[in-house]
């Protein structure tokens, strides 16, 4: 991947990687705002009360998108699945809220519901559009491939789904790029309905989409709204040697200090924030913003105190020095 120096969005420049498209962005959703709230946390770490503060917060502060799936939150303890969009569609229902937010959900994972055929994804949407209250899904993910179904059957499956007005719009998470690619070939070789939006794995400690999948998404015209933007915590710089995080999530986003240069990358995080008097969170979520094929990133709060640093990074603009002392501790870490 090469790079050249382009114009930011302040008018500034700096060096960013440069990835040729031969397809113009396709985002049938419009603008989904500047950052995605996660809905994997309602029904696990956050109850429904909790639950409803932050919504209510988020779209208070101008966030209009929110992710879920149909297999949150299934590992949890007395949890089968579903729980987060049922609270969604509570939520819409007590305050009348359904227009004002962009819904994403996923099929593919859930414990009852695995994989991609034709009657499992026809099913699972019906469940899906039952626990949110819906009549139509905004965004309507893939969240696994499923290799058994070709790459044309995954999309004759979607493109139903859309002519039907069950969903708008449709995303593949968690894709190999030559799977990726053939499914949206497929589609418009057949006049199908094309995803037009991908959901990876992607942040400053997690940058492997970006040899592959990157310059593909690009190619093909794809959107990508990347989940794990805050490495499980680590990325909120809560996470230091010695200090001991009471979260469900720690031992994930604790791993993350074993690797060489984790430290350093730290210290440009808050070298960084204090430089804008935000938190670390809010830059590492800012920086993910500038990533080329990034409409917004995802990132989940289960408390309204999470909230702010996550608002804050609506707004923030990194300088380019801001921009090369990140990239050079993220590109340094083992």
């Amino acid at each position: 991947m090469s790079s050249d120096t382009l114009p930011t969005e302040n008018g500034s420049t700096d060096a960013v990687p440069t990835i040729v498209s031969a397809a113009a962005p396709h985002a049938p959703l419009g603008d989904v705002g500047p950052l995605v709230l996660g809905g994997n946390v309602f029904g696990w770490t956050a109850d429904r009360d909790a639950s409803f503060a932050v919504l209510d917060a988020f779209v208070e502060a101008g966030g209009r998108s929110i992710d879920s799936a149909d297999v949150y939150s299934a590992w949890a303890e007395g949890n089968s699945g579903g729980e987060s969009e049922a609270i969604l569609g509570e939520w819409f229902a007590a305050h009348g809220r359904r227009d004002d937010v962009l819904v994403a959900t996923k099929v593919s994972k859930h414990p009852e519901r695995p994989g991609l055929a034709r009657d499992n994804v026809r099913a699972a949407v019906e469940e899906s559009l039952t626990r949110l209250q819906s009549e139509t899904i905004d965004l309507y993910y893939a969240h696994a491939d499923d290799e058994t179904q070709s790459p044309e059957e995954i999309a004759a499956t979607f493109d139903e789904l859309v002519r039907e007005g069950k969903i708008r719009a449709i995303g593949l998470s968690n894709f190999a790029p030559e799977r990726l690619r053939a499914v949206v070939e497929a589609a418009r070789a057949e006049n199908l309905t094309p995803a037009a939006y991908s959901q990876d794995r992607w942040s400053l400690v997690e940058r492997s989409i970006e040899s592959e999948l990157v310059p593909v998404l690009a190619d093909l015209g794809l959107t990508e709204l990347p989940y794990s933007s805050l490495a499980s915590g680590f990325l909120t710089g809560k996470y230091r040697p010695g200090v001991e995080v009471d979260s469900p999530r720690a031992g994930g986003a604790g791993s993350y200090l074993e690797r060489p240069g984790a430290g350093d990358l730290l210290g440009a995080l808050d070298g960084v924030a204090r430089a804008h008097d935000v938190e670390p969170a809010s830059v590492a979520l800012a920086w993910l913003r500038t990533r080329p094929t990034v409409g917004a990133p995802i990132a989940s709060a289960r408390t309204t105190d999470q909230l702010p640093a996550l608002v804050a990074s609506f707004t923030l603009d990194l300088t380019p020095a801001d921009l090369r002392d990140l990239d050079a501790a993220s590109d340094a870490l083992g």
